[in-house]
């Protein structure tokens, strides 16, 4: 009896353990082997990253900007050119120990005239510069006449924006002649100084002067008048010939 119990229990056992899904086959060696070949051969699984793709570069499209550079400066080369027209009241003055008649006097000549004043200049700077300037008698005057033509070096001291102080020194020709004034045909150095007064708006221009900007005195392009004094002949012995002129200028 106690045989048939045991075998019932190891038979319920067996069931149950088949229910259960236990696996009770007998593991032959060879498959032993084959699954310790497979597991030695089996390669070990490798982690492949994902391979990112370069985020696109953004193109930048920059505006061309056009540079403008400054504008240069343009060469300036103000003209000191002038020339001048004016009226001219000159004085003829001599005296001399004359015989007449075995008597011995002295006399004196004394002539007045009206005439014509030309110039024609150039300033090479405020300061100096060169004129040539004549005289002639415009009317018939049989008491006196008188031709006068000189070169002259002009230096100049500019006194504020519109007036010009000058000189005059050079050599001229004078010749006079009349009916009562001895005749005079002179080569000597001659003198005389003046006032230049200038009318224009001296405006200087946007540039690079080529001398320094003249627009001091009366120096600059435009209309301006002038009083001026010139001994015509300055010589020993010579009678004394004196101008006194006014007239007015144009600078270019």
């Amino acid at each position: 009896m106690k045989n048939i119990k045991l075998l019932t229990i190891t038979l319920i056992s067996i069931n149950l353990l088949c229910y259960a899904g236990g696996d009770i086959a007998v593991v032959t060696p060879y498959e032993s082997n084959d699954v310790e070949l497979a597991t030695q051969n089996a390669e070990p699984e490798t982690y492949i990253e994902p391979i990112k793709e370069p985020e696109p570069t953004p193109i930048v499209i920059k505006e061309h900007l056009k540079v403008v550079p400054p504008p240069s400066k343009k060469e300036v080369n103000p003209s000191g050119f002038y020339v001048g027209l004016g009226i001219t009241g000159s004085r003829y003055y001599d005296t001399c120990k004359c015989t007449n008649n075995s008597i011995t006097q002295e006399i004196s000549n004394k002539e007045r005239n009206i005439a014509v004043l030309s110039r024609v200049g150039y300033d090479y700077n405020p300061y100096i510069g060169i004129e040539a300037r004549g005289i002639l008698s415009f009317a018939e005057d049989k008491d006196m006449s008188l031709t006068h033509t000189g070169l002259f070096i002009k230096p100049m001291i500019p006194l504020g924006d519109i007036t010009n102080l000058y000189g005059l020194l050079g050599f001229a020709k004078t010749r006079v002649k009349g009916r009562n004034t001895p005749h005079l045909n002179a080569e000597s150095m001659a003198f005389g100084g003046g006032l230049e007064f200038d009318l224009s708006k001296d405006i200087p221009k946007d540039g690079i002067y080529s001398r320094e900007f003249d627009g001091k005195g009366n120096q600059e392009k435009g209309i301006g008048f002038f009083l001026d004094y010139e001994r015509l002949v300055a010589k020993e012995h010579a009678p004394q010939l004196d101008a006194f002129s006014a007239g007015v200028t144009y600078d270019f």
